[in-house]
């Protein structure tokens, strides 16, 4: 989800959508999450950047795959099947996120499931895009 992918949202969906999600502020050098934790929420970032890494073979190494900025959306992975985070998350700069958990997103449907469904379908195509550009920079190096 992107900051262009919530223009799909009217202002009634957006008031809908606001009660269900909660305001996080972290500061740069912050940890988000840490590989391996559980993933009960995702977050779109507001303001500022993210940066991703994922552990190596090598012990207290880490490679960065991912840089994040305004818009995009973080921890849909694990928010969607509830398996534990896949990389670490740490703020590049001081960030502002709105985030939903799963509990919340879960009365979102249920109150909302129009609305519900949109963002679901939101997520998804972020989703879906980002695993293109893997692919892409996957080919790439052969």
């Amino acid at each position: 989800m992107n900051l262009e992918q919530l223009q799909i949202f009217g202002d009634h969906d957006l008031n809908c959508l606001l009660p269900y999600l909660k305001c996080r502020n972290i500061n740069a050098g912050q940890t988000l999450w840490q590989e391996g934790q559980s993933g009960h929420y995702l977050a779109l970032i507001l303001s500022g950047h993210l940066e991703a890494k994922k552990d190596t073979e090598f012990p207290g190494k880490q490679v960065v795959v991912a840089v994040f900025g305004p818009g995009a959306v973080v921890g849909e992975l694990s928010f969607l099947d509830r398996s534990p985070r896949a990389v670490s998350v740490v703020a590049l700069e001081d960030t502002k996120l709105a985030v939903i958990s799963h509990d919340d997103f879960g009365r979102l449907v249920t109150d909302h499931p129009a609305l519900g469904m949109k963002v679901y379908r939101t997520i998804m195509l972020a989703l879906a895009t980002r695993l293109k550009k893997s692919y892409e920079r996957l080919a790439s190096i052969f």
